[in-house]
């Protein structure tokens, strides 16, 4: 047994800063002083600290080094694993002054709040091996399901649990499961939602990775549970590692008899394949998913009947996304009451954010439910950086809404951040500080609904095109009260009027940025001023006379001539009519003589 383990995070993000060149480079230098049987190397999942990749972790120390180099192995390999001393310069590092102390990473801010039950092998294991994942009670679930329990025990233990779909929905999974083992007929199908489309969301990308085994026998356990015995993982193609990393592990399942006919000899008959979206947002809805499988174009159905009642190919079908199917080994080897236990009366358990936008600590994290936004934000995010303020959260994607500093000490649910305007989502958390300007971010998400709206119902084809045109004309200057009325308007229209849930949730970044920002959209329309100094039509550059240095510096960046003056003599003046507001005069000038109004 090794006395050290080195876990090198091989997720996307560390995987494009070349984090495969530092297991090798790892292997290499460890061998090269005599370590080789004291010290292993091995890959991972996600460690959560995506923003500081490539990130290490050191067991059992359990150390993290944060954005590691090629040139920091050999002090790594030396300092620590040779001479016991820890290279704090490398470590995570919570404060603003050098700090010596040595911490467990369970004993840090980003860390100590947060429990993970759908990553908890994430960073623990190899995803690759399949060994790995048996000695951490890999498969004991499903064969606990198998040999000491019926169909109808693991559906009711699945609904005690009280576990909801963790896709953005929120309905009960046992409910969903009990509705499709009551339909009658030996055909039925299981399938995994792994088509995560929100910008800035990698949570089930990440479990993928880093545990991809977890999902089989998730899904083996309900296809036992409703009586099926095919699955579909439905995942983009813009995910090659995670795909790369289900086939394996869905070889090396079918090896050891844990997929395939008869699984631990109990006569149960399970397998799974895997099928590639495009990369359509609308794919995520469960009947456009189910469109896609069947080799049509991915586009919603009129609700009922349900999936479970007739899903894919006509047949009874239940569809859980990727950390829904990664709670549920747990709850089954732990049981219904230990996962309540975990979380808020409504919704137990933990949730998976992908913390991002302006903060200090972007990445992948699980808490309990019922923490606060502001405690996830300030806590384990670490704030904003740059001491920005914080301006608002959007939670739950293009589906969702933006959240107030007011707000923050929301406790984090399902019915709660519906109550304020926004959702839960599939997991997606993006921070806006000071400097972002709120009527460009409903702009942003109108702009990705547009795109991605399947064309098929008039309030989402039409409607969300019209909202995109109204708030370009209002970052454009162009906007009037009336258009505001206009806009507020025609988002209710869509809400109740749309065939499926992106259509109906497509104006909630509208909605909510109306409701808690109206004062910057009224800048825009009466005083034609951005107040985050964002839409460039409505900005305006001046040389301030009292600072000009007289130097030249900005005229000599300006692309378009728009900036007269004399070195020396005369202060810079900018012509507007010219001016095509790139920055560069600002970026220049080393005395901020240059204001942006």
């Amino acid at each position: 047994m090794e006395r050290i383990q080195v876990m090198v995070c091989a997720g996307t993000g560390c995987t494009i800063g070349n984090s495969g060149e530092l297991i090798e480079l790892f292997k290499e230098e460890i061998h090269s002083i005599g370590l080789q049987d004291e010290v292993s190397v091995l890959k991972t999942g996600c460690l959560g600290l995506c923003g500081f990749g490539p990130n290490i972790c050191i067991y059992p120390d359990n150390i993290i080094y944060k954005s590691v180099k090629p040139e920091d192995v050999k002090e790594i390999v030396m300092e620590h694993f040779y001479k016991g001393r820890p290279v704090t310069r490398l470590m995570l590092n919570e404060s603003d002054e050098v700090s010596k102390e040595i911490l467990d990473i369970n004993h840090t801010k980003f860390y100590e709040k947060q429990k993970r039950i759908a990553l908890h092998n994430c960073g623990v294991i190899d995803p690759e091996n399949v060994e790995e994942y048996i000695g951490k009670d890999g498969y004991a679930a499903l064969g606990k399901a198998l040999t000491e329990m019926s169909p109808q025990e693991v559906v009711d233990e699945i609904k005690a649990s009280g576990l909801r779909g963790r896709g953005g929905g929120g309905f009960p999974t046992g409910v969903k499961w009990q509705a499709a083992l009551n339909q009658p007929g030996d055909e039925k199908y299981v399938i995994c939602n792994a088509d995560e489309g929100d910008p800035g969301a990698f949570m089930d990308r990440s479990i993928l990775e880093g545990n991809p085994h977890s999902i089989l026998e998730a899904m083996a356990i309900a296809g036992y549970a409703i009586g099926a015995h095919h699955g579909y993982i439905y995942i983009r193609a813009e995910y090659p590692i995670a795909v790369e990393r289900l086939e394996t592990a869905i070889s090396q399942a079918k090896e050891l008899g844990l997929l395939g006919d008869n699984i631990f000899g109990t006569g149960f008959d399970f397998d799974l394949e895997i099928r590639l979206g495009a990369g359509a947002f609308v794919c995520g809805e469960e009947t456009a998913l189910i469109q896609s499988i069947q080799g049509e174009r991915g586009m919603p159905i009129p609700k009922p009947p349900f999936p479970a009642e007739r899903g894919v190919w006509g047949k009874p079908t239940i569809i859980n996304n990727v950390e829904t199917y990664a709670n549920l080994t747990q709850i089954i080897l732990n049981g219904a009451d230990w996962f309540k236990s975990i979380g808020t009366e409504t919704s137990p358990g933990t949730k998976v954010f992908a913390l991002g936008g302006k903060i200090t600590n972007t990445g992948l994290v699980e808490v309990p439910m019922g923490t606060t936004l502001r405690e996830i934000i300030y806590e384990i995010g670490g704030g904003c950086p740059n001491r920005k303020e914080f301006k608002a959260v959007q939670t739950g994607g293009p589906s969702g809404g933006c959240l107030t500093e007011e707000q923050l000490d929301t406790p984090i649910g399902f019915d709660e951040l519906i109550k304020l305007g926004s959702m839960m989502g599939s997991g997606g958390m993006i921070v806006l500080d000071e400097d972002n300007c709120m009527v460009d971010v409903a702009r942003f998400y109108m702009d990705f609904i547009v795109d991605e709206s399947c064309g098929k119902c008039t309030p989402c084809r039409v409607g969300t095109k019209r909202l995109l045109e109204i708030l370009e004309k209002i970052c454009n200057g162009e906007g009037t009260l009336d258009l505001l009325d206009e806009l507020e308007t025609l988002s209710h229209t869509i809400k109740d009027t749309a065939l499926c849930g992106l259509g109906q949730s497509a104006p909630n970044p509208v909605l909510s940025t109306l409701e808690h920002f109206k004062d910057e959209y009224i800048a825009h329309v009466v005083d034609k001023k951005c107040p985050a100094g964002i839409c460039k039509a409505l900005l305006e550059y001046k040389v301030n006379p009292e600072k000009c240095r007289k130097c030249g510096l900005c005229a000599r960046q300006c692309p378009v001539s728009a900036i007269s003056g004399a070195v020396g003599k005369e202060t810079y003046h900018i012509d507007m009519e010219k001016c095509i507001k790139c920055g560069n005069c600002i970026k220049a000038c080393h005395f901020e003589a240059i204001e942006r109004k």
